[in-house]
């Protein structure tokens, strides 16, 4: 069965070597918030003891997102899996304690004494999902919230959101207008919770 290869953007991905057949991809459990600290440790020791062609490559699952603060967007990158690490390795006695030994490494993912590795099904999920360009919008609204409408032509109006369109970073507000409720598709940006 082939392994999945990683070809993914940014920093999401070191590569080390090119898979080798019997390499297969493994969980590592990470303190939170050190997953890209590990990696480039990990790189480096792979290097320094010749386990370069065992440890092939190390994932850093992300996914862009849009984070609306303070009526500015920001573009930033959220962990798909804080506190983990996915490695494609050849699995050795030596390559477990390399990485194992490593600082900012609580364990392996699996049962037992040895390590489980994840199917070619779920890597390939991961990668696509990893790999999708849309960034997400990170969404503070709910529906039912009250909010004011801050810029375009309902500028200062009240209203409660009716439907949150995460993906798009689009809101619809029921505002009362001449006494009656009409709903108004709206951008993150152009509205503020009360």
């Amino acid at each position: 069965m082939e392994q999945p290869v990683a070809e993914v953007k940014k920093d999401n991905l070191i590569k080390i070597s090119e898979p080798q057949e019997d390499s297969k991809w493994y969980v590592v459990h990470t303190y939170s918030g050190h997953e890209g600290k590990v990696a480039k440790t990990l790189q480096q020791r792979a290097d320094s003891f010749n386990l370069a062609a065992k440890i092939n490559q190390i994932l850093l699952p992300t996914q862009e997102k849009i984070v609306i603060n303070e009526g500015k967007k920001r573009k930033m990158d959220e962990r798909l899996f804080p506190g983990y690490v996915m490695i494609n390795m050849v699995m050795g006695d030596d390559t477990w304690y390399l990485v194992r030994s490593t600082a900012g490494v609580t364990g392996f993912v699996g049962t037992g004494d040895r390590p489980t590795p994840i199917s070619s099904s779920e890597v390939a999920s991961i990668l696509k999902f990893v790999e999708t360009e849309a960034p997400k919008f990170e969404a503070k609204f709910r529906i039912g919230d009250s909010v004011r409408i801050i810029d375009g032509p309902f500028a200062d109006f009240v209203g409660a959101v009716d439907e949150v369109n995460d993906d798009q970073g689009k809101v619809k507000v029921l505002v009362s207008v001449f006494g009656r409720e009409t709903p108004i598709e709206l951008d993150f940006l152009q509205v503020t919770p009360l």
